[in-house]
């Protein structure tokens, strides 16, 4: 008679903080020699891992061990469902039938399988992020290069410098700049994250009750102002101000300290920005694209569509202005408003868009990322109804990349090939990270995830770099030491 097989045994914990710093939960199952780990943000699926050991017994002090961890970092018994999950607001999107037939020179295109909103364009890669969160780096000629799996929807993208950051609706901002996507910065349960935008390590986060928040790279809050209006979409940083486009218009604040530079009442919700040195764009509800020196506010030129504008974007210094509307158009304008031409994507309505050296990106409502050419020639060609055929970039080409749950441990010495030893230190009662070594600011913090840190711990990185505010940003993968 065979014996029965043991009952699985499950531990359910969450980690809740007041201040809103943290919102997750942690579930370990041990079924037999079976040890399963479920993780995430509460109210959500989570992600799961799953391990195996000799007998019951291993798996069980396995399990045990996992829970103490997270036990003595404030994860405390809870019954599941008890608690909300973070408020998250999706995007509502009207997309009407197209309005015009001719087509955009459209020179490739993939889709993602989920409607995108998270776009950016560097001089190597493109990289577009969908609502399942899927993340996908292309060339330039459309080739898949990487694929990243992030646990919730992708917000946005954005890039300060060479570090690239996915914002996601658990809250989260992740670091794409290494081989392992690792969270960078978490935002407070009570924020419902709209967009976001980024310089010098500093985040600023626009929300739905039209609330802007500026954050550094260890997570600390510098400033947070509230706008006129509500469901603010567009939140644009440079040096000197950052700009916040709301259903009342848009709102400049003071880099340093957050106060207010001026406001103008646009013509309509705001539902997207870009900016140029000079201008910030506002495209709107109410079929405009309107620009505004950043200076003191003016509208400066307004551009008119047929249909309400999901995202906006410029040539350098705004020489040509394009649009993408909601009946899947995408418009270009001189700087001073002359429609030159209007096509269709014939891939769904541009929830985002970006320009670069004579060709137009774009993620749409179908879940497409396309290239589309916007040098002359190619559209006085698309005009004439002459248009080359799309590549279809085929999605799952690519090796996949998730966030890390725990860190390789390798040998406490570095290893022959380099890499920088970094230490985590208790100061003033906060877990920091510095470089380990000649050569580094001893006082310069490392922008690290906060997960892993563990006092008198220390971890082997690939590489260190300067930001240029007092800290540094990693690069490549991260290694804890023994």
């Amino acid at each position: 008679m065979s014996a029965t097989a043991p009952a699985a045994e499950t531990t359910y914990l969450e980690l809740s903080e007041d201040s809103g710093g943290a919102h997750k939960f942690y579930e370990v199952t041990v079924h037999g020699t079976e040890v399963l780990v479920r993780y995430g943000r509460i109210g959500a699926q989570g992600q799961e891992q799953r391990a195996t050991f000799p007998t019951v017994e291993k798996a069980r002090a396995a399990a045990a061990k996992k829970i103490g961890e997270k036990v003595r970092k404030g994860y405390e018994p809870a019954r599941p469902g008890a608690r909300a999950a973070r408020s998250v607001t999706r995007r509502a999107v009207s997309v009407v039938t197209p309005s015009v037939r001719q087509h955009a020179p459209v020179l490739w295109r993939m889709r993602t399988g989920s409607s995108a909103f998270g776009i950016h364009v560097g001089e190597d890669l493109c990289w577009a992020g969908n609502q399942a969160g899927d993340v996908y780096a292309l060339d330039h000629t459309g080739r898949v290069q990487a694929h990243y799996k992030l646990p919730d929807g992708v917000k946005c993208l954005v890039a300060d410098d060479f570090w690239i950051y996915a914002g996601c609706d658990d809250g989260r901002v992740y670091d794409l700049s290494a081989k392992l996507p690792f969270a960078a910065y978490r935002i407070a349960e009570d924020v419902d994250i709209f967009w976001l935008d980024i310089r010098d390590g500093l985040l600023g986060v626009a929300d739905r009750d039209g609330g802007l928040t500026l954050i550094d790279h260890e997570e600390e809050f510098q400033w947070s102002r509230h706008s006129s209006g509500k469901a603010a979409w567009m939140v644009r940083c440079d040096e000197q101000a950052v700009y916040h486009g709301h259903s009342a218009g848009v709102t400049a604040y003071a880099a340093e300290g957050g106060r207010e530079l001026w406001h103008t009442q646009t013509t309509g919700n705001v539902l997207f920005g870009w900016q140029e040195d000079r201008s910030v764009y506002a495209g709107t509800g109410r079929h405009l694209v309107q620009k505004l020196a950043k200076a003191d506010g003016r509208i400066e030129a307004v551009y008119r569509c047929d249909s309400a504008v999901y995202s906006c974007a410029a040539s350098p210094g705004g020489r040509y202005v394009f649009a993408g509307d909601n009946a899947s158009s995408v418009y270009c304008f001189t700087a001073d408003g002359i429609r030159l031409w209007k096509l269709t994507t014939g891939c769904g309505a541009a929830l985002s868009m970006q320009y670069r050296d004579q060709r137009l990106y774009l993620v749409t409502t179908d879940g497409s990322m396309a290239c589309v050419d916007v040098s002359e020639a190619a559209i006085t060609e698309a005009r004439g109804g002459r248009v080359p055929v799309p590549v279809d970039v085929q999605a799952a080409a690519a090796q996949t990349y998730q966030p890390a749950v725990q860190l390789d441990v390798v040998a406490a010495a570095a290893p022959a090939g380099g890499g920088v030893v970094v230490e985590c230190v208790q100061e003033s009662g906060r877990l920091r990270i510095h470089v380990v070594g000649t050569g580094y600011q001893q006082d310069w913090n490392v922008q690290f995830p906060r997960e892993h840190r563990i006092a008198g711990a220390r971890y082997l990185v690939d590489e260190v770099v300067a930001s240029g505010r007092g800290f540094y940003r990693i690069r490549g993968e991260i290694k804890r030491l023994m």
